[in-house]
């Protein structure tokens, strides 16, 4: 739209010069055919760079049209200038020509142009006995207009620079949110597979176990008893589900008061921003080794110990083992074991360890977790 509206400001002004070209032709002996010529030249040169403007014209075509109408263009109103009169207002259509010349050609190709111009200047100067300010002002006017042309070519290359730079950032912003994107889809997947996965698989354990006790011995109150701690298996795997909702859609909070609210814990150290993903899993231990140290020791008392070290930090949780399990086979949670698999898993995933075992009469379950040296702040 722009375009259009320069380019038709161009050639009404163009048809106003006309109109004082031919109704006050210069009395300076052949002058005034000399500026009508050039004018008509002038005509046919912009006409046709508005058609390449406009890319009317064929692509074979348009790369020598172009060069030759802005010849045209600076050669004529170059040349119709010299005569003076109404028709010195040519050499701003010749000015403008060269700007674009520069701008939009090769070096060569605008110099080439450029040279006409100063041609045409100095011969119509020698024709028509002008003076020096027209011999020597027309080419400076020339010059000046190849400088603008050149400011505006290094204007449109910084442009494009800068367009291509932005596309380049949009790009890297699509494939940083893409990233995300697969992010928090291997954060639900893992969600899902700790939660649901483990548990479903002990629940078809428990089941298996019950069908055969009924099957194979007929010891009926085995069974029940299977069949009872699967129930709590779903039971504990459906409130397991909620937990992991709750999570995923609401932020986590500093990994010390996530803790905080699930039971009186102790810190050692600074507190350092920990990840989300690492604060979920240590969460999670936490939930499953209390719910076990329910399930195994009720009367016991559960001591959580945070500690903050230059390498990460270090989770710790302890309570005492019930009379005479001390010296028994390390003790395994309600599913199995599945639930310390998951949660070792999870801190594999994040390059820390996992130990759980009876340490000089207690349970002991100890989470390290490496962290890197700045972690980004949570939300």
């Amino acid at each position: 739209m722009l375009r259009a509206s320069i380019w038709t400001t161009r050639l009404a002004g163009l048809g106003v010069l006309g109109v004082l070209i031919f109704l006050h032709p210069v009395a300076v002996p052949g002058g005034a055919a000399t500026q009508q010529a050039a004018f008509a030249g002038l005509f046919l040169g912009e006409v046709l760079l508005a058609l390449a403007e406009a890319n009317r014209l064929p692509e074979p075509a348009d790369r020598i049209m172009r060069p030759a109408a802005l010849m045209l263009v600076i050669a004529t109103g170059c040349l119709g200038a010299t005569a003076s009169g109404d028709g010195s207002y040519m050499i701003i259509f010749a000015i403008t020509a060269i700007q674009a010349a520069v701008a939009d050609l090769g070096l060569t190709l605008a110099l080439t142009v450029a040279a006409s111009g100063m041609l045409a200047s100095e011969a119509g100067g020698i024709v028509f006995n002008q003076g020096v300010g027209t011999c020597l002002g027309f080419p400076l006017l020339l010059v000046v207009g190849m400088m603008l042309g050149r400011s505006r070519a290094d204007y449109r290359i910084r442009a494009e620079q800068a367009a291509a730079l932005l596309a380049q950032h949009e790009q890297l912003r699509a494939e940083q949110r893409r990233a995300d994107v697969l992010d928090e889809r291997a954060r639900l997947a893992r969600e899902i597979h700790d939660v649901l996965a483990h548990s479903l698989g002990a629940l078809g354990i428990q089941i298996q176990m019950a069908r055969a006790l009924i099957t194979d011995r007929g010891d009926t109150a085995a069974a029940l008893t299977a069949l009872e701690a699967a129930q709590r298996m779903a039971t504990e795997g459906l409130v397991e589900a909620r937990r992991a909702v709750h999570a995923l859609r609401s932020d986590t909070l500093p990994l010390h008061e996530e803790l905080a609210r699930l039971v009186p814990c102790e810190i050692v150290g600074e507190p350092r921003p920990v990840p989300p993903d690492a604060t979920v899993a240590l969460i999670r231990i936490t939930q499953e080794s209390l719910v076990n140290a329910a399930k195994h020791a009720p009367e016991a008392e559960v001591e959580v110990r945070l500690a903050y070290t230059d390498g990460g930090v270090r989770l710790v949780i302890a309570n005492d083992l019930p009379v005479g399990a001390a010296a028994a086979s390390p003790l395994r949670t309600i599913d199995g074991g599945y639930g310390l698999t998951g949660m070792r898993e999870r801190l594999e995933l994040l390059r820390g360890t996992l130990e759980a075992g009876p340490v000089a009469g207690r349970w002991l379950v100890a989470a390290d977790l490496p962290l890197p040296v700045s972690v980004p702040a949570q939300a």
